[in-house]
């Protein structure tokens, strides 16, 4: 049972660790689904922790974080839209100038504005967003095998845990079964036909960057209030390009993009847990190892086992109207 327990609290630090990466996966689902690449995913993460930690510690309110970090990186993606669709720019360096915009300006404010070396202050009660226990937990919790998953892995859980969650399927939904789903997955395959159609490829594609905005944000709020209790410098790590290399893993579709973020997140949550443990016959592995982990992976995968990921075909390409 130890080893069951053991396996249990692991997949909940999975899913904790999985959460970030599946918002911002999702997020850039839909905006290179409409043919806009975003490189700019971790700065816009990256922003939107900051203006959620900082509103949250100002206000004592997490709702107003969460509103205020979905506003910065929805104008953040406005500025990318502006760049590469209203002026047919490079997406690539319009998403990594993003990333050292917001890397550089979230320090810059957070020590001008608290001087606590670019954190933000601590928060707690309603200023975070905390774990949510679901009803009989207590009770359910002596049943062997039932007890620990249901009081690891489902209650405990925060609201933006579920919300992330429940993206997936809602995404699904809305991508091949409503018509805006249809016209974007058009507009980033071919968007003249759309355009011949009479429908505004480029109105499309902004919606897709707002998209994109309000899950980032999402992502950030997460990051700054939930899973953690204030900012802290460049706290988003590399989370955006593990993001990134989940969406190129997963093909582009949304249930293949929340299990390409389980395994990166059940790596990472490994790597946590064996921070120090000696292995039989090895010794204590650096912990540097199994951070590399999940970054090896995808270098393997996208080498040889999972196929040629194709992007949409209009993906990065700016479009002009033909007269």
């Amino acid at each position: 049972m130890e080893a069951f327990d053991t396996l249990v609290l692991i997949l909940a630090s999975t899913m904790r660790l999985t959460v970030p990466l599946l918002l911002a996966a999702l997020a850039g689902l839909y905006s290179e689904r409409a043919g806009v690449f975003d490189i700019g995913l971790e700065g816009k993460m990256l922003a939107g922790a900051f203006a959620a930690g900082a509103t949250a510690a100002v206000t004592g309110s997490a709702w107003a974080g969460l509103g205020m970090a979905v506003v910065v990186a929805v104008a953040l993606s406005l500025v990318h839209g502006f760049a590469s669709i209203t002026h047919r720019g490079n997406q690539i360096v319009s998403g990594v100038a993003i990333n050292f915009v917001a890397a550089g300006l979230t320090a810059l404010l957070g020590q001008a504005w608290f001087q606590q070396g670019g954190r933000t202050p601590q928060v707690s009660g309603d200023a975070r967003f905390s774990p949510i226990v679901l009803p009989f937990t207590e009770e359910i919790a002596a049943v062997p095998i039932l007890g620990p998953v249901y009081r690891s892995l489902l209650s405990g859980q925060n609201l933006l845990t579920w919300i992330a969650f429940l993206a997936v399927p809602l995404s699904f939904y809305v991508l091949y079964r409503t018509r805006f789903g249809l016209r974007l997955r058009a507009v980033g395959e071919n968007p003249a036909a759309v355009d011949t159609a009479g429908i505004s490829v480029t109105w499309l594609r902004y919606r897709a960057v707002i998209i994109c905005g309000v899950l980032t944000g999402l992502a950030g709020t997460y990051l700054a209030i939930a899973q953690s209790a204030n900012f802290v410098k460049d706290m988003s790590a590399g989370k955006g390009y593990i993001a990134l290399a989940a969406l190129i893993f997963a093909k582009w579709k949304p249930v293949p993009v929340m299990f390409a973020c389980l395994l990166f997140g059940f790596l990472d949550a490994v790597a946590i847990r064996l921070q120090g443990t000696p292995v039989p016959f090895i010794g204590t592995v650096p912990v540097q190892i199994f951070q590399a982990l999940p970054y090896v992976l995808t270098v393997i995968l996208l080498a040889g086992f999972i196929g040629t990921a194709v992007p949409p075909k209009a993906g990065g390409v700016p479009y002009t109207k033909e007269r």
